[in-house]
């Protein structure tokens, strides 16, 4: 009988003289099933988070006292004010416009906010600017987080990762794969959470990779508004409709969908053609 990936998983031995890698790929499963275990929180938490999500989806907004106004008065939930910032918090989503920012750079020494650069900029060719953020996925029992690369000309999502934590250093390896294989865009656009503001990341791009990175001013995320639209486009047409139970399941569903939307789906803004092709065909030649 063929066993499934969560069965195949079992037979991963930490301590065998293979390493977890090799282990992995004999087994034909991905080692986020080891590492990537969904965060835990309270059922109601989780029901909140849920609801939050697909609101922030549709009406982006909505800071934390109407969020609570409308879980209240319209959800017919008995919540706080309190309980609803820490999970705007948890979850990285803030609202559209003047606000209590739950999202901030972190401060001192350590971080660094960078200039927005990408105002009246005409992009026009694949690898000149790339945008960066980070989505909060549910899952069965509770969630993990998904940060994505988009190239802003093509739309070709050209990296993403999934972890139970949000840092600076695992932006930072997901943006050094995607550099790997697509080589370096002349511009990084970033939001200003902590994770991007942090010397470890800024540093990387900035200095060892020598790309301009430019940051969204506090609570704009029109101004990253495609990678927006791709966190709409993937939650509604795959994480909402099919709900993962553990990380592996998660993984192999948004590898699926990503392969879908850079390969399969046609783009209207694109004259219907696929964001691979239009990457492929109109990359920026190197300095």
């Amino acid at each position: 009988m063929k066993q499934t990936p969560q069965q195949r998983r079992q037979h991963v031995d930490k301590a065998h003289k293979l390493s977890i890698v090799r282990q992995c790929k004999l087994l034909s499963i991905h080692r986020s099933g080891l590492y990537y275990k969904p965060v835990g929180e309270s059922d109601l938490n989780l029901e909140l988070m849920r609801l939050l999500d697909e609101k922030h989806m549709l009406h982006p907004w909505l800071g934390v006292p109407r969020m609570t106004t409308w879980l209240n008065m319209d959800k017919g939930y008995k919540v706080n004010k309190k309980r609803i910032e820490r999970l705007y918090k948890l979850m990285g989503i803030s609202a559209i416009g003047p606000k209590p920012n739950t999202s901030k750079p972190g401060k001192g020494e350590l971080h660094k906010i960078y200039t927005y650069l990408l105002k009246n900029l005409n992009v026009e060719a694949s690898n000149q600017v790339w945008a960066m953020d980070i989505t909060y996925i549910p899952v069965k029992g509770g969630y993990l987080y998904l940060v994505a690369i988009i190239d802003l000309y093509s739309r070709f999502v050209v990296g993403w990762s999934l972890s139970n934590t949000m840092t600076a250093h695992w932006c930072k390896q997901t943006l050094d794969t995607a550099i790997e294989n697509y080589g370096a865009p002349e511009i990084l656009n970033t939001d200003q959470g902590s994770q991007f503001t942090a010397l470890e990341f800024s540093n990387y791009v900035t200095k060892d990779r020598n790309i301009r990175l430019s940051m969204d001013g506090k609570g704009r995320a029109i101004d990253n508004i495609f990678i927006e639209r791709l966190w709409r486009s993937l939650k509604y047409e795959h994480i909402y409709l099919f709900p993962a139970d553990d990380g592996i399941q998660c993984y192999q569903g948004v590898k699926t969908w990503f392969n879908y939307y850079n390969k399969e789906r046609r783009h209207q803004n694109l004259d219907n053609q696929h964001p691979i092709a239009v990457y492929q065909q109109n990359l920026k030649p190197a300095a």
